[in-house]
C-alpha cells in the first residue's frame, strides 16, 4: 500500500492543490493529512473543500481545536469561525482526533502530535529522557498492533524507527514535513511494502521535487 502523506496545511490552499495533483499522479492508495487546516496566508474554505473533494483522510490539528474555542486568536494570520462558509465549519467541527487503518503488518495511526495528544512533539533528535517520558508515545508503543504512526504538528520530515522487542514489530514514525511557506513546503509518499518514504518540496513556483527517501 502506498500513502500520500500531508503535514500541518496552514490554510496553504495552493501548495495543498499542488500536493495532492501530484500524489494523484504518483496513483497513491489513499492520502492522509495530519491536520492544523487553519492560521496561515491562504484559504480555509479552499482548503476543505479541495480535502473533501479528494476524500483525504484527515484528523484534527492543535490549531483547528483552537479555533473551534475562539483561543489563541492573536497568533500571526490566524483565523474565525465567522469568517469561514458552513461547510468548512461542519468539517472543522467534525474532524476525529485520530484515526486507525489496516495496513500490512498492523495498523497504521494517524495523529497530529503524538496519539491523542496533540501538542506532544516527537523530533528526530529526541533520545534518553525525552523519549522515555513522552507517556503518550510510550503509549502507543505498548500497542503492537500499531505498526506505523503518520503524525505532524513539528513542521519537520522525519522517520524514525523504535524496537519494541520479543519478537515484536517496531514502530515506524513518519512526519510529512507542513505545507506552511515559512517552513520548506513538502510531502511525502510512504509505501509500506518497500518500506520507503520519499519527501518531497514544493518551490516557490509551486513545483514539485523529490527532496530525499529514507528506508525503515
Amino acid at each position: 500500500m502506498r500513502f500520500g502523506l500531508i503535514g500541518d496545511v496552514h490554510a496553504e490552499d495552493e501548495r495543498l492543490h499542488v500536493a495532492i495533483a501530484a500524489l494523484t499522479a504518483a496513483k497513491v492508495d489513499g492520502i492522509l493529512c495530519c491536520g492544523d487546516l487553519v492560521d496561515g496566508h491562504g484559504d480555509v474554505d479552499r482548503v476543505c473543500s479541495t480535502l473533501t473533494l479528494h476524500r483525504v483522510t484527515t484528523v484534527r490539528g492543535n490549531h483547528d481545536r483552537w479555533i473551534r474555542a475562539d483561543e489563541m486568536r492573536t497568533l500571526p494570520n490566524s483565523h474565525r469561525m465567522t469568517a469561514l462558509t458552513p461547510l468548512t465549519i461542519e468539517m472543522l467541527k467534525t474532524l476525529p482526533r485520530t484515526v486507525t487503518l489496516d495496513v500490512p503488518g498492523g495498523k497504521l495511526l494517524l495523529c497530529h502530535g503524538v496519539g491523542e495528544n496533540d501538542m506532544i512533539r516527537l523530533g528526530a533528535d529526541d533520545s534518553g529522557y525525552a523519549i522515555s517520558s513522552n507517556e503518550d508515545l510510550l503509549k502507543v508503543l505498548f500497542d503492537a498492533t500499531i505498526s506505523v504512526m503518520v503524525c505532524g504538528h513539528t513542521h519537520s520530515p522525519m522517520v524514525r524507527r523504535f524496537e519494541r522487542g520479543s519478537g515484536k514489530l517496531p514502530l515506524v514514525v513518519v512526519n510529512a514535513g507542513t505545507l506552511a511557506r515559512e517552513d520548506a513546503p513538502g510531502f511525502a509518499i510512504l509505501d509500506t511494502a518497500t518500506r520507503r518514504v520519499e519527501f518531497h518540496s514544493i518551490s516557490e513556483a509551486m513545483t514539485t521535487s523529490k527532496r530525499s527517501h529514507a528506508v525503515f
